[in-house]
């Protein structure tokens, strides 16, 4: 840790990292309630609102043009700010209409900044240090997390929406505007390729991120619908078993990114899709609400070890190649946000256990693939 921290990159993401999960946590703690109490959206509204918030992730593979322009810290400085400025309008907006542009607009500069953080960290990091920092920036990230739920949950009552937004997006605004200022490159990276990046060898890369798509819309989309329809789960139990989360993530991200670099990206992965297997299954087949919960919370833990597929690229790609795959990654990642929910939705109203058995099925899928990686474990 202490080379890592002499790095002038490390505090620059941490910064930019912690700022846009705060206003990530701010943002979608208040969303709903504004969206029905001021903005008097229908549940479809509400629907389509958080659709067009993933569309932004099919966007990011446009980086490498933006690359040809602005340095790519310089962009995740900018994404960050683009950010904060839509999260400070949403106030000023309470309308459908207004909603769809306010949420658009975070959203770009939500999932610019996150495949150019990946990218920067596998840039300016080795293959020792690499996990290690997305595991500090994500135990920090959840931290942050913990800390705005608690500030927006004693204000809600006292400070309006309106005022709520603003105040949450300008700090996020501010923390930009401080980075695009910053100069945190201590020794230049190799210089990353201006366009579209599409190779044959990193065929395995493409495809657990597209797997890890699916994975990802089960747990945030049916898991917690799962919690609320079927076992009547409160909006404080709710928050609880967030905050837990949150608490587990802080601790035990570390330890996670210790067994990449110990044992490697093959077995990590491999322990976390086995253990999907079975969180699947139990989410379709027990029938208790604590065992539901307390899935839950492992499925979240697990969710962690996604790590594992960026720090695969970094051992796999020519380092030219970095930034571009990175958004080509996050891209594909982001085909199953479109696909899944709707697909799934219709298929829950068939069986609710439904979902959950292709995710079971996937997860075997995916550890299959997972073989493939021919990494080896670090050198520590």
């Amino acid at each position: 840790m202490k080379e890592i921290r002499k790095n002038p990159m490390y505090p620059y993401l941490m910064v930019l990292v912690l700022s846009a999960m705060a206003g990530f946590q701010g943002w979608r703690t208040l969303l709903n309630n504004f969206a029905v109490e001021e903005a008097t959206l229908s549940g479809f509204q509400i629907g389509v609102v958080q659709s067009l918030r993933e569309v932004p992730g099919f966007l990011v593979f446009l980086v490498v043009f933006v690359l040809m322009l602005i340095r790519e810290h310089k962009l995740a400085a900018i994404s960050v700010l683009v950010m904060g400025l839509g999260i400070a309008l949403v106030g000023f907006f309470p309308s459908f209409p207004g909603l769809i542009f306010t949420t658009v607009l975070m959203s770009i500069g939500f999932h610019y900044f996150e495949t150019t953080n990946k990218s920067l960290t596998l840039q300016h990091f080795n293959t020792t240090q690499a996990p290690i920092v997305f595991a500090q920036l994500r135990s920090f990230g959840a931290l942050t997390n913990i800390l705005v739920g608690g500030l927006v949950w004693a204000v809600s009552d006292y400070l309006p929406y309106k005022y709520s937004f603003l105040f949450i997006g300008l700090c996020v605004v501010a923390a930009g505007i401080y980075t695009l200022a910053q100069n945190p490159i201590k020794k230049e990276p190799v210089a990353q390729h201006k366009k579209i990046i599409l190779r044959k060898k990193y065929w395995l890369f493409y495809v657990l991120n597209l797997l890890g798509g699916a994975r990802r819309q089960i747990f945030v989309v049916f898991a917690v619908f799962l919690l609320v329809e079927r076992y009547q789960f409160t909006v404080k139990e709710i928050a609880i078993l967030f905050v837990a989360n949150n608490i587990l993530a802080y601790f035990f991200n570390p330890i996670i990114a210790k067994w990449i670099n110990k044992y490697g990206e093959r077995k990590v992965l491999s322990l976390e899709y086995i253990g999907l297997f079975f969180i699947f299954l139990g989410y379709a087949y027990f029938q208790n609400r604590y065992y539901i919960a307390g899935l839950y919370l492992l499925d979240h833990l697990f969710f962690n070890f996604s790590i594992g597929i960026s720090t695969y690229l970094q051992k796999i790609a020519d380092p030219r190649d970095i930034a571009p795959s990175a958004s080509a990654g996050f891209a594909i990642n982001h085909i199953m946000a479109v696909v899944v929910p709707v697909m799934g939705g219709l298929l829950w109203m068939v069986d609710f256990r439904i979902p959950f058995v292709i995710g079971a099925g996937l997860s075997v899928v995916s550890l299959g693939f997972v073989q493939q990686i021919k990494t080896k474990a670090a050198a520590v």
